[in-house]
């Protein structure tokens, strides 16, 4: 049975968890100033650390892209804009734990070599944003951050910007058009932020929950890190638990966990119930059935059974949904938050809209079905970001595991299923 490893989680319930006396006296970030930069990118490789954001791409090596010596300024810049339906670790982080983000910001600012950094925050989370505005004070006012830090003669600033609210500024470069105050709209690639970003500049944009874990890393050691989870999957992560489970919330646990274990450790699926379908990596990844209980929640091991690990937001759903609405929701989601840059995306998802809403009322045919996969599969691959991609997932997935049940809707000639026996205040 995997235990649970509370590491950014461990001071939640303490009431100054989000103070700097509750946080600490940012041990990691004194040890590593006094490090070569190099050999904390090296320990951070080392460590096996990969992006908590969704991609999961290796954390130390991105580091090591950006050029050194090249006479440029270097920019980090920490992805904040938390949106997708189901993701929702990297908000409650920052609200009961801020300064480890910041601690994280300065190790990893000093490893590139950057005296700038960037939070870049959704914008309709104010409390959060206030939160973070208040450690990033606490900590100037400490002389972890601003000139000469704690001796050092590094130096570093940093800003807390707030985003207008758009799904695609967590499209990294959608992200740094926003911030550099234009349309957030994807830039095309390469060149890539490691060597044109932020004001074309070398710059490293990783997520929230990566960089805050980056302070555990070097106060302990890369092969503590290394010594939890899988054998490509290194570490611990922050799993989200909602919808139909007893005890929603915060999991944070090894990575290569299984859903079945995470359930246990919940309360199981509501009282009465059994489970139908979920995510494992919030609405963008395919959707798993009963049948993937207990795949270990690792990248490989979930690319390997078709989905994605992707921000570890496991949406669970009983018998009592149905899938078709749950898919239409997502899916106006998505059509709502497309840029309009690229024509498959911004068409391909509107149209996708319109036919499950008519299969939904039960109105549509089995060639309905056909149609979505086909707009699925031109916007798959073919879209200018992720956003056009993630949109196809719930409608693969969902076609293939629940056929029967998109039938069913156009048979009876409505949704078999009571809307209101969903929803968690509903009778059990």
């Amino acid at each position: 049975m995997t235990t649970l490893t509370p590491v950014l989680t461990k001071n939640w319930d303490q009431p100054d968890a989000f103070t700097l006396q509750g946080y600490g006296e940012y041990a990691a970030a004194r040890k590593a100033l006094a490090m070569d930069p190099d050999a904390i990118i090296q320990a951070v490789k080392d460590s096996g650390l990969r992006g908590r954001g969704g991609a999961g791409f290796p954390t130390g090596l991105k580091w090591g892209f950006i050029p050194q010596g090249d006479g440029k300024p270097h920019y980090l810049v920490v992805n904040a804009d938390e949106s997708e339906p189901g993701t929702c670790k990297d908000i409650p982080l920052m609200m009961a734990n801020p300064h480890s983000l910041v601690e994280g910001i300065i190790i990893t600012s000093y490893a590139i070599r950057a005296n700038q950094a960037f939070i870049y925050v959704r914008g309709e989370v104010l409390h959060v944003i206030r939160r973070l505005h208040a450690a990033v004070r606490e900590a100037y006012e400490a002389g972890y951050l601003g000139t000469d830090i704690l001796g050092s003669g590094y130096d570093l600033d940093l800003v807390v910007h707030s985003g207008a609210g758009a799904y695609i500024c967590g499209e990294e470069t959608a992200l740094l058009d926003s911030l550099e105050g234009y349309r957030g709209q994807p830039r095309l690639k390469p060149p890539f932020p490691a060597v044109a970003g932020l004001y074309a500049c070398p710059t490293v944009i990783n997520n929230v929950e990566s960089i805050a874990s980056v302070p555990s890393i070097i106060d302990n050691g890369a092969g503590w890190f290394a010594g939890m989870g899988t054998e490509k999957s290194k570490g611990f992560g922050i799993f989200s638990l909602s919808g139909h489970v007893t005890r929603p919330g915060q999991y944070e646990a090894p990575l290569g966990i299984t859903l079945s274990e995470l359930l246990d450790m919940a309360g199981g699926i509501r009282a009465g119930h059994r489970i139908k379908f979920w995510t494992p990596g919030g609405s963008s990844t395919p959707i798993f059935t009963d049948e993937h209980l207990d795949v270990p929640l690792d990248f490989e091991a979930v690319g390997a059974k078709g989905s994605m690990l992707g921000t570890r937001a496991l949406q669970i759903f009983d018998e009592t949904t149905c899938v078709v609405r749950a898919v239409l929701r997502w899916t106006e989601f998505y059509a709502h938050e497309s840029c309009g840059k690229c024509t498959p995306c911004r068409e391909g998802t509107y149209w996708l809209k319109q036919v499950l809403k008519r299969l939904e009322k039960g109105q549509g045919t089995e060639e309905d079905l056909t149609t979505i996969t086909d707009i699925a599969d031109n916007i798959l691959g073919r879209s200018f970001c992720a956003l056009g991609d993630g949109a196809t997932s719930p409608i693969h997935s969902s076609v293939k595991y629940f056929r029967d049940e998109y039938l069913k809707h156009f048979e009876i000639g409505g949704c078999p299923f009571d809307p209101a026996a969903s929803t968690v205040w509903g009778d059990a």
